[in-house]
Formats: structure tokens, C-alpha cells, sequence
């Protein structure tokens, strides 16, 4: 049987030929020998305490790269789950912000795409809970293959309710392949979370049914329903910690509008998802764009992620995807470097911007 392939809302040019790959890989090589990566994302003690405890309200805590620990409406979800010591050859830059065996029983895994660094098989077994995965359209046979049984696949602008909460599969601009033969096989895109009363009348999406197990962690029946300023690179620290380090946080509702953006290159569906949903805090890339002239199509550069941020209207921007593994030629400062720069060009607020160290977790209700 012909396989399926996805593509992207807009064509675009995917670097994919040898001789592009090879022409990458040489410029790297020389490249590489120049980067300094003494500075790493620090980490936090996290609250494992408190998150094994709270079943009502939400907060953010970033483990790494893509992987978030988030609590929401009484359920505990996991995006993009990898805790890999490396990535192909390359060791991770960072330990992960809550050690595996320290994460709570999941509810939902969110799942953005099937590369490497977004889908590991084996981080995804050692979850406990009952781990509900929600995947991108053609994903769901592989893991199937791979023993996992509680699966639900979607398309872009499709949802599920699960326990009171809406996830809603958007689309990004990336492209998929685990192997030599499964390109673009199965979707990729990112994730809204959100209280369907918290739409504020803005336009919803198709919504599917999703069959779900009880939440034993509170008695309750999880019911589905339909419905470049930087300061001197020995510092240890970067200004965004410096600044900020695990200070107050903003506090925003009971239950905000989450966008997880999985990954992307820069495309105009950033300003669609906006225009249909009131997105609170977004989380989006900003690593792995170097060179440019190779990585664009598939990944943000620091300065489209705050375009992406504005055109989102997001009342918070939380960076991802930097900081854990050497995927392209940029280091965490640099993206970091860039961010701080392209804020103050474009005078966002400081405190729109939430760099989170590794393994704190961000309150979102004052409760």
C-alpha cells in the first residue's frame, strides 16, 4: 500500500540532498571548533513535592529541548517526552530538569512530530500513568508497532476533551522521517490547551471523541467527550538568569490558553493560530537555526520566534528547543544572546518573556 505524505501549508524548499548535506557538515566542522559552550541552561531543585500533590492547578515546568511537565485541569501532561543522555553522537548539554523516575504518573503525552529529539521510545516507556498519547496524523501505527495501545491520532485543526480540557492539533512548518523510507509519512504540528469557556468566542476547531481511562489519582472519571548585547562569555550566567532566576513569576489564571509549538521553521499560520485562539503562554523554539541558509525551513531563529510571538498576540512567551543538544551550529548564548537583542529592537517588555532554568516550575494561579 502507497504511504501517505504530509506537506506544509505553504511550499517551501526542504534542504534534503546530499550535496546540501555535505556542504552543511564541512561548513560545521569548521565552525564547531570555534563555538564556545561553556555556558549551559542552569538547573533547579525541583519541586517534586509539589507536583506529585497537585491535581488542580496548572503550572509549567520545562525539563528540556521540547519536554514539558505541564498540570492542567487535574491532568499531568507531558509534551514531546526525551530524556536521552545524547543525541546521535552528541551528549546532552544539560541534565534534564525533573530526573524521569521522579516524574508523576502522566495523564497525555503530547506528541509534536516523530524526530529523534521530540519522539524517544524509551523515555516514553519509562513514563508511569496512563499515558494517553496524542499524535500527529500517521503516527499512530508505528507506535502501536512499538506496544503502545491508548492512542489518538489527529489532524491539523482536530481536538479532543479529555477531563474538561481541549487539545487542539495546529500546524507548524517541519517535516517528519525516522528513517530513510518513511519521509513525511506521518503530520507534524503543535498543541493548544485550553478550557473550551475560555474561547472568548473565538472560532474552534474540529472536535473528535477520545476514550478514556479513570484518573485514579483523584477518584474522578476522565470521561472523553465530544465536543548580539550579551555580557562577557565567562560569565556563568546569562542576563536572562541573572535577571530573572527563579524570580516572581506573573500569575495569570486557573486556566489559561497553553500553546506547546512542537517545531518550526517561520510561516504565516503562526498568525492563524492566533486569530482563533487567545493564547496566554506560548512555548516556542529558539535554537537549532544555524546556518540559516540550511535550517529555515525547518526551525525559528531567535528573531522570528518574537515575530511568531506577536503574531500569536500571546500574553507570554516561554523559549524551548536550545540549551539540551548540539542539533545545528548556534549555542544556547547565542540564542539567547539573540533574543535579549531582538527584544529590546523590537522594546517587548521584559517580563513577557520567561526564560525558564531547568526543573522550576511556573504557577500559573495564584492558588
Amino acid at each position: 500500500m502507497r504511504l501517505k505524505r504530509f506537506a506544509n501549508i505553504d511550499p517551501i524548499e526542504q534542504h534534503t540532498s546530499l550535496k546540501q548535506f555535505k556542504r552543511w557538515r564541512q561548513e560545521r566542522i569548521r565552525r564547531l571548533r570555534m563555538k564556545d559552550y561553556s555556558f549551559t541552561v542552569p538547573n533547579v531543585e525541583p519541586d517534586i513535592a509539589y507536583l506529585e500533590n497537585n491535581r488542580k492547578w496548572p503550572s509549567i515546568t520545562w525539563v528540556g529541548h521540547s519536554t514539558f511537565f505541564i498540570q492542567f485541569g487535574g491532568l499531568n501532561i507531558i509534551t514531546d517526552p526525551v530524556w536521552s543522555t545524547q543525541m546521535a553522537f552528541q551528549k546532552r548539554l544539560s541534565p534534564p530538569g525533573i530526573p524521569i523516575e521522579d516524574v508523576p504518573p502522566i495523564d497525555v503525552v503530547l506528541i509534536s512530530h516523530s524526530h529523534y529529539d521530540h519522539l524517544n521510545i524509551n523515555s516514553l516507556r519509562r513514563l508511569i500513568g496512563s499515558r494517553h498519547l496524542l499524535v500527529p496524523a500517521g503516527l499512530g501505527a508505528k507506535l502501536k508497532k512499538k506496544g503502545f495501545i491508548r492512542i489518538h491520532e489527529l489532524h491539523w485543526w482536530e481536538s479532543v476533551m479529555l477531563n474538561g480540557v481541549k487539545f487542539t492539533f495546529v500546524p507548524s512548518q517541519h517535516s517528519t522521517r525516522r528513517n530513510p523510507w518513511d519521509t513525511n509519512s506521518s503530520h507534524w504540528g503543535g498543541f493548544i490547551i485550553e478550557r473550551p469557556t475560555s474561547r472568548s468566542g473565538k472560532l474552534a476547531g474540529r472536535v473528535s471523541g477520545l476514550a478514556a481511562e479513570p484518573n485514579t489519582a483523584d477518584g474522578s472519571e476522565a470521561q472523553a467527550q465530544i465536543a548580539s548585547t550579551a555580557e562577557p562569555a565567562t560569565e556563568r550566567l546569562h542576563p536572562f538568569f541573572n535577571e530573572r532566576g527563579q524570580a516572581e513569576r506573573p500569575i495569570i489564571s486557573d486556566f489559561p490558553t497553553i500553546y506547546f509549538a512542537g517545531d518550526s521553521g517561520y510561516f504565516q499560520g503562526f498568525k492563524e493560530i492566533g486569530r482563533r485562539y487567545p493564547i496566554d503562554v506560548a512555548l516556542l523554539p529558539i535554537g537549532a537555526y544555524e546556518p540559516e541558509w540550511f535550517m529555515a525551513p525547518q526551525h525559528i531563529t531567535p528573531e522570528q520566534a518574537l515575530q511568531a510571538f506577536e503574531d500569536l498576540a500571546a500574553k507570554w512567551f516561554v523559549p524551548m528547543h536550545y540549551g539540551a543538544f548540539k542539533l545545528a551550529d548556534d549555542t544556547p548564548r547565542e540564542a539567547l544572546d539573540r533574543l535579549e537583542a531582538e527584544r529590546r529592537k523590537r522594546r517587548i517588555p521584559d517580563g513577557q518573556i520567561l526564560t525558564l532554568p531547568l526543573g522550576e516550575t511556573w504557577r500559573l494561579s495564584g492558588k
